[in-house]
């Protein structure tokens, strides 16, 4: 059976403090801070790291252990193991907090905001929602996702895009956003604040399994796809992310220089796309790829 948790090493802008980041949400949204194993009760995990001798610290966040060490050793001498450790601890169940007396409601805030896209609104929180990209055509789709799944419940909601921070939500023609935009957004900001789960852990690994895939569809690409699909990831994802959509490689044809994306969440079907397309992407990959690229084509995810 494959693991649910794997744990990623990401170094840090302080040398002393190394990232250990999860593939899926350790807390609900909730930071906490550990000086010393005393102040780590409510926290097992944080309890066993706190007896390696060279941790200092301990901060549990949303997707990631992070630690910081003692000088005795050096990070490059330890992170394996302790990555190792972490996801061993994550994989059998154990609990990474325990209740507290205190427990309050996260602090949440979400605010709606306009995309290129009429039919398309975005939901912005100041919490970090979901690792990975996700879309969900229906309510069949979201059966791993409870908060899609909740929200398909509205009439009015056709497709729902999650990423990072954000849900995008397109509506049917039959409402308008004047209307329902409050509404939508006072029940995703309750939804978080009372931190019921987003999506599950079958939902995450089968978005971990299609980025996999992803990886080793890239190896097999051809050199000028693998051009694409870095000026792709580096230059444009970015403001397509800001729109509230996703932009995907599909394919490219060297016969008749045609490249073929794929537009989710704000970007599929969005009237603009096409201008988009024209303007935006397709002079970029003609002007850094000379003579390699003459068209590009938009299939809607």
């Amino acid at each position: 059976m494959e693991q649910a948790y794997t744990i990623t090493i990401e170094p840090t802008s302080n040398a002393s403090i190394v990232k250990f980041e999860a593939n899926q949400f350790l807390t609900n949204y909730d930071s906490f801070e550990y000086e010393n194993i005393d102040q780590a009760k409510n926290s097992p995990l944080a309890q066993q790291l706190f007896h390696l001798p060279f941790v200092k610290r301990v901060f549990i966040a949303q997707n990631f252990v992070a630690i910081d060490k003692y000088d005795i050793v050096e990070w490059n001498d330890v992170q394996d193991e302790v990555a190792q450790q972490i996801e061993t601890y994550l994989n059998s169940g154990k609990a990474i907090l325990t209740a507290t007396e205190n427990t309050t409601k996260v602090p949440v805030t979400v605010y709606a905001e306009s995309t290129p896209n009429p039919a398309v609104l975005k939901f912005v929180a100041n919490k970090k929602l979901v690792t990975g990209t996700h879309e969900f055509k229906n309510i069949d789709d979201a059966k791993n996702a409870p908060l899609a799944q909740s929200l398909f419940h509205f009439p009015f909601v056709k497709e729902i895009f999650i990423e990072d921070n954000y849900i995008s939500i397109n509506k049917y023609d039959m409402a308008d956003w004047n209307d329902i935009t409050l509404e939508l957004r006072e029940f995703i900001k309750n939804y978080i604040e009372e931190g019921k789960e987003i999506i599950n852990a079958t939902q995450v690994q089968q978005v971990k399994q299609k980025e996999e895939q992803s990886v080793t569809d890239f190896d097999n690409l051809d050199d000028v796809s693998k051009d694409i699909v870095s000026i792709i990831n580096e230059y444009i994802k970015p403001a397509v992310a800001s729109d509230g959509g996703n932009i995907v490689f599909d394919s490219y044809d060297p016969a008749s220089k045609r490249v073929k994306v794929i537009l989710q969440g704000a970007c599929s079907g969005c009237p603009s796309s096409t201008f988009t397309l024209k303007n935006g992407i397709e002079n970029m990959l003609k002007e850094m790829l000379t003579g390699k690229v003459e068209t590009v084509e938009a299939i809607n995810g």
